[in-house]
């Protein structure tokens, strides 16, 4: 049987490394094709992929089958489960493949995308610029076809001609750019928080005017602090949650 094959990751020694090979798998399998294969490589293939020992992928692993992402079977395997609900809380602990993985496993639909002048909501973070280049896309679940979240990126346009409109069916932006663009990321910076829903959310996700909602404002950096990407994302609040876990040392 062929196994099912993870992205690759370059580890930050400065977290947890059963937690980025967590977010990092989650990400991949949330991503995942229909047609990708169930079964995943054994704790062994798996360490040796990302480079960690086979304790370390062991707790991750577990992390997944805790969230109910994959169910583990004695001398047959390790699988991931087909009809895992998507939109479950993710602990971010500072990872860029935590946001990926909270971002990833939806059915993806791109309502349009062109350049114009950079918003309100942007233009804080963009001082240097004119004009931007806006995706927006809805995504939904891929079980119920219920609309959960939409969102608006706004990127830099020399980096939005590098990106293909298609990836973004199936990866969020934030792995479009590091891994199809080729860009280095150095932080990101979340802000999320409660309010109502204006007439363009209820209608997009299908939820009462003025009902609550997340608002997540993710603005994306290069080393050097060039803001390369702003992110606006609007959640519907009966369907998710955010944990932020402050590592002490």
């Amino acid at each position: 049987m062929t196994s099912f094959a993870p992205d690759s990751i370059v580890l930050n020694r400065k977290l947890p490394l059963w937690y980025q090979v967590s977010q990092s798998l989650r990400a991949s399998i949330l991503g995942r094709s229909p047609r990708d294969p169930l079964r995943l490589p054994t704790e062994e293939q798996l360490a040796g992929h990302y480079g960690v020992s086979v304790l370390t992928m062991r707790q991750a692993l577990k992390e997944l089958e805790e969230e109910g992402l994959i169910t583990r079977h004695r001398r047959r395997g390790t699988f991931i489960e087909p009809d895992v609900r998507r939109g479950a809380p993710v602990r971010l602990l500072g990872s860029v493949d935590a946001i990926v993985a909270q971002q990833s496993g939806m059915r993806t639909e791109l309502l349009g995308h062109g350049t114009g002048p950079v918003p309100p909501e942007a233009a804080e973070h963009y001082p240097d610029l004119t004009e931007a280049v806006t995706f927006h896309r809805l995504r939904r679940d891929e079980q119920t076809g219920e609309p959960t979240n939409h969102a608006r990126n706004y990127v830099r346009p020399e980096l939005a001609a590098r990106v293909d409109p298609a990836d973004l069916a199936r990866w969020p932006m934030t792995k479009v750019l590091r891994d199809a663009v080729g860009v280095e990321i150095g932080r990101i910076t979340d802000t999320v928080e409660a309010r109502l829903a204006d007439p363009e959310t209820a209608r997009l996700l299908d939820v009462p005017l003025l009902s609550p909602i997340l608002h997540y404002t993710g603005v994306t950096h290069d080393p050097a602090g060039r803001v390369l990407d702003v992110a606006v994302i609007h959640y519907r609040g009966d369907r998710f949650s955010f944990t932020v876990t402050l590592d002490a040392t």
